[in-house]
C-alpha cells in the first residue's frame, strides 16, 4: 500500500544509517540521533508501508563463487507484445541476474554472470532457445568499475 508520505529531516537521518549499513540496529540509530529506539521503529515501518523503503539488500562476491565472469546480452523479440511472455522465461535462467526493457535496439537488456565463457554460452544459449527471441548480441565485461546503489541515494538525501 503506497501513500503520499512525505519524508522529513529524521526519515533522512535514518535512511543515511541504512544506506551505510542495513544492518545497524534500530537501537544504534536512536542512540545517535537521540531519539527512542520505538521512533525509529515506527519511522522505518511507515517508510515500508509508504514502499519507500522495499525490504534490505545482501550484497555478494560472486566472484568469490566463482562466478566472475559478467556479460550483457541485448535481446531483440520477434513482437513487442511478447515482452511479458519472455521476461517470464528468462526469470527461469538463474544466470540472469538484471533484465530491464527498454526501448531502441533491443526490447530487453539482460546481465548475466557465468563461471567462464563456456558457462556464459550455454546461458546465451538458453535465452536464445526461449520462443519469440529473433536474435541477442552479447558484449563481455572486462571489468566492473562501478556498481554502487548508495551513491545516489547519499546525493538525495544530503
Amino acid at each position: 500500500m503506497k501513500s503520499n508520505y512525505q519524508i522529513d529531516d529524521v526519515d533522512k537521518q535514518i535512511l543515511h544509517f541504512l544506506i551505510e549499513n542495513t544492518r545497524t540496529p534500530f537501537t544504534e540509530i536512536a542512540k545517535q540521533m537521540n531519539v527512542s529506539a520505538g521512533t525509529i521503529h515506527v519511522r522505518v515501518k511507515k517508510m515500508e508501508e509508504a514502499g519507500i523503503i522495499k525490504g534490505t539488500t545482501l550484497i555478494v562476491d560472486y566472484g568469490r563463487m566463482g562466478y566472475d565472469f559478467i556479460a550483457y546480452v541485448g535481446i531483440l523479440l520477434t513482437k513487442s507484445n511478447k515482452t511479458e511472455i519472455v521476461m517470464q522465461k528468462l526469470r527461469e535462467i538463474p544466470n540472469v541476474t538484471v533484465a530491464s526493457v527498454i526501448s531502441g535496439k533491443y526490447n530487453i537488456f539482460c546481465k548475466i554472470r557465468a563461471k567462464d565463457t563456456a558457462d556464459a554460452k550455454n546461458v546465451i544459449y538458453a535465452i536464445d532457445d526461449i520462443d519469440d527471441v529473433l536474435r541477442t548480441e552479447s558484449m563481455i565485461s572486462l571489468e566492473e568499475e562501478i556498481n554502487d546503489k548508495t551513491r545516489l541515494l547519499n546525493s538525495i538525501f544530503g
